[in-house]
């Protein structure tokens, strides 16, 4: 049967389109939409049977052009976080969702889709209740508000219709996403052209470079997905993140650390690298003030309740891989 993925030539959906491959699957339908053409990088080593435009692709599967679909998994949205045009995000984010979730429902298609950890904005608890979330952004609205939808319709579902609340994910194939890229990306980049990797200072009470995030790597994000493809009685909204915070500070000295590694060079302490200027703190951005997450930790409760029990890379192992793969690229 066929697999559609949309956000294909994106970071995740290139990746989920690359393990579907690992297993056997071919008969792929990727759509995107390729205006930035050079995400076509990421599909070069895949295998799909077709491409569509994300523009002409919701008229063909509500048609039912593509005959019996065993899955969509749903990546494509504008993920910038920072963009303004409310009317573009809710169109992109929200009703277009609306109705790729719609036509799986009608046809009987397992949607497996990409929710956000913006949801919860400023909250300072990371579990999928309704009291917690609390978007700082129209972009983290957007997503809330198709959770919302999800949340009436999967006790009617007869298929499965699974969402994850992904955390601050990083990996290979994401080249594209420019500033939006993980920070492991730009401390990668930043410290080859620059020799030092640039953190922001102290900010609401968390010291330089102590901000902290839950980091979940790409190949874990892949393999929770595809855990749910295999069972498709599980419908829910989950959180995908590590369910361990770090601060950027450890992002840093991962990156750092594995590069001079790469140079024969020692490992550093995080003292001794600020000492010696490869980490270097600069002041919090005034456009960030009241916008930014300082904290964030997924609560794992509810995807390991639903059965998924393989644990999750940390800063120090995915990082590592992760700076590696990137070295080999150059």
């Amino acid at each position: 049967m066929t697999i559609i993925v949309t956000g294909a030539a994106g970071f995740i959906g290139s990746n989920l389109v690359k393990a579907l491959n690992q297993r056997g699957h071919s008969r792929i339908i990727a759509v995107d939409n390729l205006t930035r053409a050079d995400k076509f990088h990421n599909l070069v080593d895949c295998e799909i049977e077709d491409y569509l435009d994300k523009s002409e692709f919701i008229e063909r599967f509500t048609r039912g052009d593509f005959g019996k679909v065993q899955a969509v998994f749903h990546e494509g949205a504008c993920s910038d976080t920072m963009e303004t045009d409310g009317r573009y995000m809710m169109d992109n984010n929200f009703r277009y969702s609306r109705a790729v979730l719609d036509t799986c429902l009608a046809q009987g298609s397992q949607f497996l889709y990409a929710s956000s950890a913006a949801i919860y904005g400023g909250s300072e608890r990371f579990v999928e209740d309704r009291e917690v979330e609390r978007p700082l952004n129209v972009y983290g609205y957007s997503k809330f508000l198709f959770d919302q939808v999800v949340r009436r319709l999967i006790p009617g579902a007869a298929s499965q219709i699974a969402g994850f609340r992904y955390f601050n994910v990083y990996g290979p194939r994401e080249t594209h996403k420019g500033r939006m890229a993980s920070v492991a990306f730009h401390n990668f980049n930043q410290f080859r052209a620059e020799g030092k990797v640039k953190l922001f200072g102290e900010y609401n009470g968390y010291a330089a470079g102590q901000q902290t995030r839950d980091f979940v790597s790409v190949e874990d994000v892949t393999k929770v997905n595809l855990f749910f493809f295999d069972n498709p009685g599980k419908s829910g909204i989950f959180n995908l993140g590590s369910g361990r915070a770090q601060p950027f500070n450890d992002i840093a000295l991962s990156v750092v650390n594995t590069l001079r590694a790469l140079n024969n060079e020692p490992a550093l302490s995080l003292e001794q690298q600020v000492q010696q200027g490869l980490i270097e703190y600069v002041p919090f951005p005034d456009a960030l003030r009241g916008k930014y997450q300082c904290f964030t930790q997924a609560d794992l409760g509810r995807l390991r309740a639903a059965g998924y029990e393989a644990p999750f890379l940390s800063v120090q192992e995915g990082v590592g891989q992760y700076v590696r793969w990137l070295s080999g690229q150059l």
